[in-house]
């Protein structure tokens, strides 16, 4: 049985949204248990294969038992199983905010919720380019219908300006993996690193044009410069369990450029564009997100544009391409995901409690639950912005330790103005919800314990982070150096046979070494 413990996170999911979608008038009651009762055994499912990657241990599972390349592969290592816990984490919160009311502003939120993480969980554990594609317009329309769940003309306006990006995006996701499956004869990502190993002339120039392609497209997922624009407004129009959802798209792009990159663009020609591409891309994200973040009138944009910056802050470092910078910016990841989740969530029920005004920065009526919501505020601003003794202070820490060289002298004004700008932004609306306040009118209504759970769940993340810094750290760092070593992937899913082809990534590690 434990053979097949490594396809639960799809099919639970999967299974999950059938049953959920099929009984959808069943009421809100029984829906609202059945989808915390998946998404908490997602999470028990995601720290079991932890557990497994844990050890150092590679795990493939072949669909239908048709071998690699031919077949379908499920691949299970430490960063994929680091991405599911984080997903099952994330959306076990979002999930429990959303029972408080916000499922039943429109129909089959909890089916749509699971076949969303089937999309993300697929995504995470293919070794295979063309399933990644599958597993990416899967998470993709299920984000469509959360995105307009609830309805409005600002959900719609936004959900069709995602809807058009994304179709564009998944085109050319389409044209990348023609032109790599045409220059290497598979798409399967073990085996196409094999093969680039041994080519060279005309062959390597057309994986270099369908290589840069793809790293294009996954750019857009992530949402890097000067493919964010879409960003804001589309998280600042859902409900916030799913802009809390959200969170963690973004880093499915990021996740896909770390994977291609470290596996099969390695040691290519097409490395050193990339690096370039993803280097000064991040970087301009940093500044015209931190800007974004100054001028920001509403908290919602505010937090999209944090997670910008984040977005910016972690590609900078996948451009350094060193196992300090991939493990700086796998413990960054996991703060950053879980606190803007978390960002989303407080500024509802901020919105809640202040009738007319929202999230909006003027003064409005006083807080019915102006203590507990504002150290719940005080709580993420401080990890958000990168403070100690919270964990953004330690992952910054870890990611200006990592940059060495020419990249120190852009990378460390460009991250500490960044969180100044947090600061300044975030005490300003701080300031604006919690004193500037009309005396004498106070808001109804008070915060639910669906929603206390939810925030409570992903807000203990930042000192949690903290106080398990050690094996946190260590796990990352395993995890980086893992990475560094694409040999190990291709020896053990191909066997004996590809170890002729290995000399090129033994000397890459040993460079790296």
């Amino acid at each position: 049985m434990s053979q097949h413990l490594l396809v639960l996170p799809i099919l639970v999911p999967l299974i999950g949204a059938l049953a959920l979608l099929l009984t959808g008038k069943v009421g809100h009651a029984a829906q609202r248990r059945m989808g915390v009762a998946l998404t908490a055994l997602l999470v028990v499912i995601s720290a079991g294969l932890l557990a497994r990657a844990g050890s150092g241990e590679l795990t493939f599972y072949a669909l239908g038992n048709w071998q690699a390349p031919f077949g379908i592969v499920l691949m299970l290592d430490r960063l994929s199983a680091l991405m599911l816990t984080l997903t099952a984490v994330l959306a076990l919160g979002c999930v429990l905010f959303a029972c408080a009311g916000d499922d039943a502003r429109g129909s089959n939120f909890h089916g749509l919720f699971q076949l969303q993480l089937m999309g993300l969980n697929g995504a995470f554990l293919t070794g295979d380019l063309f399933n990644l594609f599958v597993f990416f317009e899967i998470l993709l329309l299920a984000s469509y219908a959360l995105l307009m769940h609830g309805g409005g003309k600002a959900r719609v306006g936004a959900g069709l300006h995602y809807v058009i990006l994304n179709l564009a995006g998944s085109a050319l996701f389409l044209v990348a993996l023609g032109v790599l499956y045409g220059a290497t004869g598979t798409l399967n990502m073990a085996d196409m690193a094999r093969r680039l190993a041994t080519m060279s002339g005309d062959e390597t120039a057309l994986v270099t044009a369908g290589a840069l392609l793809l790293i294009v497209v996954f750019s857009l997922k992530a949402a890097l410069l000067p493919l964010y624009f879409w960003l804001p407004r589309t998280y600042s129009a859902a409900l916030a369990p799913v802009a809390a959802l959200f969170a963690i798209m973004t880093k499915v792009g990021l996740y896909a450029i770390l994977r291609v990159q470290s596996l099969i663009f390695a040691d290519s020609p097409v490395a050193e564009p990339v690096a370039a591409w993803l280097w000064w891309s991040g970087l301009a994200t940093i500044a015209l997100a931190g800007i974004g973040v100054l001028a920001a009138r509403d908290l919602r944009p505010l937090i999209a544009y944090l997670v910008l910056v984040s977005v910016g802050t972690l590609l900078a470092a996948t451009a350094l391409a060193t196992p300090q910078a991939n493990t700086a910016l796998l413990y960054y990841l996991l703060h950053t995901t879980l606190i803007c989740g978390a960002l989303y969530l407080i500024a509802e029920l901020i919105g809640q409690q202040r009738g007319k005004a929202g999230t909006r920065l003027v003064r409005a009526r006083r807080l019915h639950q102006r203590f507990l919501l504002g150290g719940f505020f005080l709580v993420a601003a401080v990890a958000v912005s990168g403070l100690p003794p919270l964990a953004g202070a330690l992952g910054k820490l870890l990611l200006l330790q990592a940059a060495e060289g020419a990249a120190r002298l852009w990378l460390w004004p460009l991250l500490l103005l960044a969180g100044l700008s947090a600061l300044i932004a975030m005490s300003r609306a701080g300031s604006v919800f919690f004193w500037a306040s009309y005396k004498g009118e106070v808001a109804a209504g008070r915060v639910s314990r669906a929603q206390l759970a939810g925030v409570i769940w992903l807000l203990a993340s930042a000192p949690l982070l903290v106080g398990f810094g050690g094996p946190v750290s260590d796990y990352t760092r395993a995890t980086a150096e893992q990475l560094a070593d694409p040999g190990a992937k291709i020896a053990q899913l191909f066997g004996d046979e590809s170890l002729p082809h290995m000399a090129r990534f033994q000397s890459l590690e040993e460079t790296r070494r």
